[in-house]
């Protein structure tokens, strides 16, 4: 019997994406930088490009979550947004490396159960 795969649609996945841009001038500004790019990693984020961090969810329940998580974190000056697209949409992104063009990342192999 062949295995059976679980296959997400495109318009369930959802990726959140945290764009920012902190102040830095000062060491007390770089450590809350710094504590917030540490969260975004610790919350399962990937660097898409410097300051934009992007994370793959399940659906919408779980990037809401993610959202709210992340909005009790925000430093308290600087610029912070977080954006949710669905995964049929984030596959559509062109992707550039020099004139290069290239895919957009996959949504990760196995989902993460919280």
């Amino acid at each position: 019997m062949p295995r059976r795969e679980l296959v997400l649609s495109g318009y369930r996945g959802m990726w959140i994406f945290a764009m920012f841009d902190l102040p830095v001038k000062t060491k007390k500004e770089r450590t809350k930088s710094t504590q917030f790019r540490n969260l975004l990693l610790k919350e399962g984020f990937s660097m898409i490009q410097y300051s934009v961090y992007a994370r793959y969810c399940a659906g919408e329940e779980s990037a809401k979550a993610f959202r709210e998580r992340l909005r009790r974190k925000i430093p308290s000056s600087g610029h912070v947004r977080l954006l949710v697209i669905t995964d049929r949409q984030f596959g559509k992104m062109d992707v550039f490396y020099g004139k290069t063009a290239t895919k957009a990342e996959s949504p990760p192999s196995q989902l993460t159960l919280f």
